[in-house]
């Protein structure tokens, strides 16, 4: 079956009205939302978050029938446009539905004023605020992280410190150190360079201060403004050498539209002793890559797997891309046997994750 054929993921399905709901829900509750945020700042008496109790739950449950794990925040001084952020806190299998709901948001006058983003902005003025999490108060001037930069992963490993970690709970620990990450980088950027994530009990060995985190991603991430192949070798299930490329670094979060995993199987007719492609075939396979490659923005060539006689592509496309009826007719023509096309939905990635460093 082919791919433009197979009916959407459900809760991408699930979260289109819902999307529209938000929006036009949004546009008459814009003014409450307003009115409530005027009066915490003319220090009039409202509640303590900004927003009447009832809005708060209105405004969660919108974001909710998204998808629930979604979460939302508003912020904006007062010099500033107000924001609403509404993010898959970091979970990559979320990153699309955020994205939808900001590519749905109103543009110029219709958004009043409003930023919308799909993912939280880098706010380094925060790290020298206060950060309140259940009973305890953190003054984040005390957070020190440890970095370990790491160019083969092209990833910085961060140990995060704070005297009080000493008193509070493992969850309350991470929480800060996430916290601090986003305010320091932006939620994209910590899910494209930032690997492990650990917490220290006393001062890491040359502890930085937040505010450096950047500069030291900078460093780490210049080698990789464009992508490159990385290539490995295995052995197919039979046995034969087999030939394995994977596009390196390649991020979630700049294809957040790219939901469906699709993979393309093409068997080739030359092949050497070892069942590895060889001319003719390995001059078609050429061809076809490039024509995948000039397909556009909607799918791109995340790895390529090779051996006994087959050659599999796996891309990742926006389902809603014309892009995605264009490789199936791709398939369709492949000179040299039947071409396989299999799709299935993979908003996480999870496939493509078995092949990264």
């Amino acid at each position: 079956m082919g791919i433009f054929r197979r009916p959407r993921e459900a809760s991408a399905a699930t979260a289109v009205p819902a999307i529209t709901d938000f929006w036009e829900w949004w546009a008459q509750a814009r003014p409450a939302v307003e009115s409530a945020l005027n009066a915490e700042s003319d220090g009039e008496d409202a509640p303590a978050d900004g927003l009447p109790t009832e809005l708060v739950e209105e405004l969660t449950a919108r974001v909710h029938r998204i998808h629930p794990d979604l979460q939302w925040e508003i912020g904006g001084a007062e010099e500033n446009a107000p924001t609403l952020t509404v993010s898959g806190a970091g979970d990559p299998g979320l990153r699309g539905l955020a994205e939808r709901w900001y590519r749905a948001a109103p543009r110029g006058a219709a958004a009043g004023g409003w930023r919308f983003h799909p993912a939280r902005q880098a706010d380094p003025e925060m790290l020298g605020q206060h950060l309140v999490l259940g009973d305890h108060e953190f003054d984040l001037d005390y957070v020190k992280l440890g970095m370990r930069a790491d160019a083969a992963q092209a990833r910085v490993h961060v140990s995060a410190y704070h005297p009080d970690f000493l008193f509070v709970s493992e969850e309350q620990q991470l929480q800060v150190a996430l916290h601090v990450l986003d305010w320091a980088l932006g939620e994209d950027d910590v899910a494209r360079w930032i690997g492990e994530v650990s917490i220290a009990m006393e001062p890491p060995m040359d502890a930085l201060p937040p505010a450096l985190l950047a500069t030291v991603v900078e460093q780490i991430a210049e080698p990789f403004e464009e992508s490159s192949w990385l290539t490995g070798e295995g052995r197919t299930p039979r046995g034969h050498p087999s030939r394995l490329e994977v596009r390196f670094p390649l991020h979630r979060q700049d294809h957040p539209l790219h939901d469906l995993h699709v993979s393309i199987s093409l068997p080739y007719a030359s092949a050497n002793p070892d069942r590895l492609p060889v001319e003719p075939s390995s001059g078609a396979l050429r061809k076809f890559e490039k024509k995948l490659e000039s397909l556009g923005a909607g799918a791109v060539l995340a790895a390529k797997e090779t051996g006994d006689g087959l050659r599999v592509y796996h891309l990742y496309a926006d389902p809603d891309s014309p892009v995605v009826a264009k490789l199936d007719q791709l398939a369709a023509v492949w000179p040299e046997g039947k071409a396989k096309v299999a799709s299935a939905a993979d908003p996480g990635w999870r496939v493509l994750a078995p092949y990264l460093p």
